[in-house]
């Protein structure tokens, strides 16, 4: 997948950047596309002259806005049908009323923080701009926090790629474990929280 990310930005340049970045956060079936490591390789590909770091991070920046607001849009328009259709299926335990209205509930509190969180979180930065769409999230504020989120995640993790291209000898050979560690990191507090609980559990 990591290799496969260099070979895509190298043929298509900033085309695939705005489409990649774009699909993960504004489509549902976006959700397994390398978000982080594109941002991180493309970060080190533009320390190496390969992009303007500068272009790089607009592009980028506006694909992630625009991708959300789109994500958004699918959800105010399609989800609320989704969560309150009668005919049975196979997600009837989480697709139903109730639940759209604890995903109400939640964005009235927490949304705005949520959608910037979610923009460092693999998979939740896919689903999140839609299900705010479904709870009918104010878009004003959506919108607001869109970008502080957008502008966030893309600048810090394309910039870091960029910085250890440029101070460490052929960091593009360890490119591959690095985002790694990037992608698990927002990860690691809930996988601690686990083990200190079955330590516990354990004595």
């Amino acid at each position: 997948m990591f290799v496969d990310v260099f070979e895509l930005v190298l043929s298509f340049g900033y085309l695939a950047l705005f489409a990649i970045i774009f699909s993960e956060t504004g489509l549902l079936v976006g959700f397994f596309l390398p978000g982080d490591s594109l941002l991180f390789s493309a970060g080190m590909l533009a320390s190496r002259g390969v992009f303007n770091i500068g272009t790089l991070m607009a592009v980028c920046f506006v694909a992630a806005v625009i991708g959300d607001s789109f994500g958004y849009y699918l959800g105010r328009r399609f989800g609320k049908h989704v969560f309150e259709r009668e005919e049975p299926h196979f997600l009837d335990d989480h697709l139903n009323k109730e639940n759209l209205n604890k995903t109400k509930r939640f964005f009235k509190k927490y949304g705005p923080l949520t959608i910037v969180v979610a923009r460092f979180i693999p998979i939740v930065r896919t689903i999140a701009p839609t299900l705010a769409g479904a709870a009918e999230m104010d878009y004003v504020t959506f919108l607001a926090y869109n970008i502080v989120g957008g502008f966030s995640w893309v600048v810090s993790i394309s910039m870091l790629g960029y910085f250890l291209g440029t101070v460490i000898p052929g960091a593009l050979d360890y490119v591959v474990i690095i985002v790694v560690m990037i992608v698990a990191a927002p990860f690691a507090p809930m996988v601690v929280k686990h083990l200190n609980a079955w330590l516990k559990h354990q004595k």
